[in-house]
């Protein structure tokens, strides 16, 4: 478990531009946003498509460097270090989500959480045994040795969080997470991105345009043409999902 205190500042940027070349012109995708996220919450960036949710979690991830701006993650000025030392702070400290789920075809759920571990630095002993707690952890204890063609979209999902959550982020960044999947996977999904803030104590940002998460959130930011429109906090404290709701669900 992370030891950071809830509710401190785990991410801010400051400022952040970013433009993209399309022929002679240049499209400012960024316009000067400023964004911060605490650990023990679950922050969701919310807009159409086009409005630059997706470049700004890259920025604040290490996957894009802005044009102007800066990132301030755990206490260090990301964009300041040199590129290989970004990749070793994304490899301790960040879990990753996607909607293509980003699975291996011919690894078992088991092999897909066990081979970022081992990246890390654990033992083969140590990482099938932390991979085996994460997926059970999601619901997919029965299910360690399906390879991604024999499982659903949302069992899919389940093993990529399980993946990132293996490692014990500090910060999760999950980007249309449930866009894939049909409405009772997706809230599982989204309950599970819940319980990495609430029990892990992560900062959990997430990026999606479906209204139906926007529940989960503690906090709720609308980005358009670049620009944060509104930045909001929900009036509700939510309490931690538990396991049994999860697999039961």
């Amino acid at each position: 478990m992370n030891a950071q205190a809830p509710n401190s500042i785990a991410l801010q940027g400051t400022g952040l531009v970013k433009r993209f070349k399309t022929g002679r012109t240049h499209i400012e995708v960024l316009k000067s946003v400023d964004f911060d996220c605490r650990h023990g919450e679950m922050t969701m960036v919310m807009g159409p498509s086009g409005s630059g949710k997706s470049t700004l979690i890259a920025s604040l991830s290490g996957l894009l460097k802005p044009d102007q701006g800066k990132v301030v993650a755990l206490g260090e000025d990301l964009w300041s270090q040199r590129p290989g030392k970004i990749d070793k702070f994304r490899l301790d400290h960040c879990g990753f989500i996607f909607q293509g789920f980003n699975l291996f075809g011919a690894l078992s759920a088991l092999q897909q959480v066990t081979t970022i571990l081992k990246y890390k630095g654990y033992s083969p002993a140590e990482a099938k045994d932390r991979a085996a707690v994460a997926l059970t952890e999601v619901g997919l204890g029965n299910r360690l040795d399906q390879r991604p063609s024999e499982l659903s979209g949302g069992e899919k999902q389940r093993v990529a969080i399980a993946r990132a959550l293996a490692k014990d982020p500090r910060l999760l960044f999950a980007d249309e997470p449930t866009s894939a999947l049909d409405g009772e996977n997706g809230q599982i999904v989204i309950k599970l991105l819940q319980r990495a803030a609430k029990e892990h104590g992560a900062a959990v940002i997430c990026v999606t345009h479906d209204p139906r998460l926007e529940a989960y959130a503690d906090r709720i930011i609308h980005i358009e043409d670049g620009r944060i429109l509104d930045d909001r906090r929900t009036r509700e404290i939510h309490a931690p999902v538990s396991h049994t709701e999860l697999v039961g669900a």
